[in-house]
């Protein structure tokens, strides 16, 4: 989700965008990047090489819980990025290895400070919540003589963000009751962990005409200060966009939270038996468009990865763009009632780009009725398993 251009409210107050912030950093060798302390805002930078040590009880209970969402983490380079690796809907990470060169107002070294920085998200299907464990890890310092580590302290602080224009009426999120902390380093290696719960209240019910959904985004500062040195401050260390709602059976349980960057996948195999007819017509849409039905010179269809589809939930829009595909069914084979033929479509009658949308870059088949409905019930639970909303974006895979 982009913020850029929207209001933007800060535990109910109008904020500004943050500035951007100004980064000096210089290679120092070939395993890395060096982030000097100077006298402005810097961003950070990591090296290569991780310095991880044994993982803190809480964390590792979690993901051992999220079938050890940490140890995926580590295997996934979008991970040490401010968005980190977006999982799926329910689950995210970040884990930055972070090196730090102190100096003072003359520029002279204090000491260097390594870390790693782990943030991992869990958002519920069924419960408008969602959960952060942060832990700061592998904290080694090297000053010069007569510099004491003990006096340096990393500061973490989270801030919730509202988007109010793709937010339901009075939107609101609670914050955790701590959402900051700024220790010294022996204080960190005795207690790495910091627990986030992110909450936002509902009606208790169902409500038509109004969807609760809250959209919005944590994110995290961080700074490192010490007597002697110039401080070091990020504005955006990590983030994570997230959505809460209540829109009832649609979505499948009546409520709950996801991350919204996420990329959702349907995925259908050409060797599957239940439905390989409906994927071998997706298939065919998709690579060989100007073959299908209705046929014209430069047709492309959306879905791959290029173009995704998004999500229709009005059922007498549904309706229509099935009554249409049926109708080019008729004029391409004839009067097929009586058969165990069903009219397919691609992309599906349940999004915003079927075959009533204008643009005819659509597909029609007829495929056994049987695989058809079995298609139909893959595409209404990946709906309801990454509780896709009205406009939601998602992508549609073949595989072998």
């Amino acid at each position: 989700m982009n913020f850029a251009g929207h209001a933007r409210h800060k535990g109910g107050d109008m904020l500004k965008k943050p500035d951007s912030v100004v980064r000096r950093c210089s290679r120092y060798s070939s395993t890395g990047i060096v982030c000097t302390l100077l006298a402005v805002v810097v961003g950070f930078c990591t090296p290569s090489s991780a310095l991880a040590e044994s993982s803190h009880p809480l964390i590792s209970k979690v993901s051992a819980e999220a079938g050890d969402l940490r140890a995926e983490c580590e295997a996934h380079p979008e991970a040490n990025t401010k968005k980190g690796w977006v999982k799926n809907r329910f689950e995210s990470c970040v884990h930055q290895p972070v090196y730090l060169k102190l100096l003072d107002k003359e520029r002279q070294i204090r000491g260097e400070l390594w870390f790693d920085l782990w943030m991992l998200g869990f958002a519920y299907d069924g419960s408008r919540r969602v959960d952060y464990f942060t832990s700061i890890e592998g904290i080694r310092a090297k000053a010069v003589p007569g510099e004491d580590p003990d006096t340096w302290r990393i500061g973490q602080s989270f801030t919730h963000y509202i988007d109010a224009s793709s937010s339901s009426r009075n939107p609101e999120i609670a914050k955790p009751t701590e959402s900051m902390r700024n220790s010294s380093i022996a204080e960190l290696k005795a207690k790495p962990a910091l627990t986030l719960t992110y909450t936002s209240p509902d009606t208790g019910s169902v409500d038509a005409a109004n969807p609760q959904i809250v959209t919005g985004q944590v994110a995290m500062e961080m700074n490192v200060t010490s007597p002697t040195a110039t401080p070091w401050f990020e504005t955006n260390m990590a983030y994570s966009n997230i959505r809460f709602d209540y829109v009832g059976r649609a979505a499948g349980k009546y409520k709950g939270t996801v991350f919204t960057d996420a990329r959702v996948e349907l995925t259908m195999s050409l060797k599957d038996p239940e439905v390989d007819q409906s994927a071998r017509h997706i298939l065919d849409a998709q690579q060989f468009p100007e073959r299908t039905f209705p046929s014209w010179v430069g047709k492309t269809v959306p879905g791959g990865n290029g173009e995704p589809l998004h999500r229709l939930i009005d059922q007498d829009k549904q309706g229509n763009n099935r009554a249409n595909s049926i109708k080019q069914c008729n004029e391409v084979w004839g009067d097929y009632s009586g058969t165990r033929l069903e009219c397919d479509e691609y992309p599906f009658a349940s999004t915003k780009e079927g075959s009533l949308k204008g643009d005819n870059r659509y597909s029609v088949r007829l495929i056994d009725g049987d695989d058809n409905r079995r298609g139909g019930l893959r595409i209404q639970k990946m709906y309801e398993e990454n509780r896709m909303l009205d406009n939601d974006p998602f992508y549609v895979k073949i595989v072998p």
